[in-house]
């Protein structure tokens, strides 16, 4: 699958298959092309050439069927600040048309299990960020989608915060759920059943994080990046 605008090749003839149910890391520094290709695999925006298809569907003919089965969250906007949790959880799970008693059904159960149900009614612009992420993360897999988009999903949040998110995302996994993810924490890669790194538009590595160790002879997946990053000519997405 390649991407490009005018003469410049944001993704330039990427290939991979994601597993279901896998936990995949998609890594890359500023420019290496991951944005463009997670716009395309989300269904936002077309390839210029290339196949390429998500949870089944094309990303040519059937983006629509895409946006209803994938879930997305990103570090920046997931949720509306202005709005209390609950009316977070009913305003998207009406999107992707649950039923009002089902949306109340699973949201009740939703906030019992975050340990929320006391803040329920709370405005999500009053929550700290940690408690903001672990329920953004918790409404993008609400609608029970096929695959979920996680984009720096754990960025500005303490060590503790990101383990349990990280638990939670395990245990999406095991519930069957495909999990994408981007990350600038290379002990997050490690948490990933398979990693692949882009560099300038290209996949220069893909395999499980002990044998990427392996292969770059490295003790961590930050000297495998390093590694690898140090190619990078471009120095934004």
């Amino acid at each position: 699958m390649s991407k490009h605008f005018g003469d410049f090749k944001a993704v330039d003839r990427i290939t991979f298959d994601v597993n279901e149910g896998e936990i995949f890391g998609f890594l890359g520094a500023n420019g290496a092309g991951k944005t463009t290709a997670m716009r395309i695999l989300c269904g936002l925006s077309f390839p210029t050439s290339g196949q390429a298809k998500v949870a089944g569907y094309d990303v040519y003919r059937q983006q629509e069927k895409i946006k209803k089965h994938i879930g997305y969250m990103s570090q920046k906007f997931s949720l509306y600040d202005n709005l209390t949790i609950l009316e977070n959880i009913e305003f998207y799970g009406g999107i992707y048309g649950i039923s009002r008693g089902e949306i109340r059904q699973r949201g009740d159960a939703l906030v019992k299990t975050l340990g929320l149900d006391k803040e329920a009614k709370k405005l999500v612009g009053s929550l700290p960020l940690g408690w903001k992420q672990k329920l953004a993360f918790s409404v993008a897999i609400f609608h029970r989608p096929r695959i979920v988009f996680l984009d720096e999903p754990t960025g500005g949040v303490d060590p503790i915060t990101r383990r349990q998110f990280w638990d939670m995302i395990y245990q999406a996994a095991n519930e069957g759920i495909t999990v994408f993810v981007t990350t600038h924490y290379m002990d997050e890669a490690e948490y990933c059943n398979r990693v692949t790194v882009m560099v300038d538009g290209r996949v220069e590595a893909l395999d499980t994080p002990a044998r990427l160790k392996r292969q770059f002879q490295s003790d961590s997946m930050d000297g495998v990046f390093y590694q690898l990053a140090r190619k990078a000519k471009r120095t934004s997405d």
